[in-house]
């Protein structure tokens, strides 16, 4: 009886260390075949009004960007205390920030394709203009493999 004990205990033992190499291996973090890359792209544009001799003080400025393919408006509205003269807002904006262009119903501004104009009202006059226009993006991944 001895002897069986002995070697049940042997075995066990022998069983725990396999496992115990198992779950190292298992655990180790395994070698990459090829360099992994995420990728993004963002279009936007920068728009801007300046008071240039700083004649009105403080004011508010009022952003209008109009998607011409859907007449969808959205706006976004700025204060600007006096000495600053100025200021620039980017299109579309994130809407996790505190002001970001919306529509009326509170849909963010997005960069579909296709083109926009947009204005800026002062005191609920247009002072400046223009429009721009949105291309189809696209990304590649180039896939480097592992050198040898």
């Amino acid at each position: 009886m001895p002897t069986s004990t002995s070697s049940l205990s042997g075995l066990t033992t022998l069983l725990r260390a396999a496992g115990f190499a198992l779950t190292l291996l298992l655990l180790s973090s395994t070698a990459s075949h090829a360099q992994t890359w995420l990728v993004s792209t963002d279009s936007y544009v920068k728009l801007g009004v300046v008071d240039k001799f700083g004649q009105l003080g403080a004011y508010t400025a009022k952003f209008v960007v109009t998607n011409q393919s859907t007449g969808k408006s959205y706006m976004l509205e700025k204060q600007i205390p006096a000495g600053q003269k100025g200021v620039d807002v980017i299109f579309p904006s994130e809407p996790s920030e505190a002001d970001y262009f919306k529509s009326d119903r509170n849909e963010a501004g997005t960069a579909a394709p296709g083109r926009y104009v947009w204005e800026c009202q002062v005191s609920g006059k247009k002072v400046v203009g223009g429009f721009f226009e949105f291309e189809k993006a696209g990304n590649d991944v180039t896939v480097v493999e592992k050198r040898k």
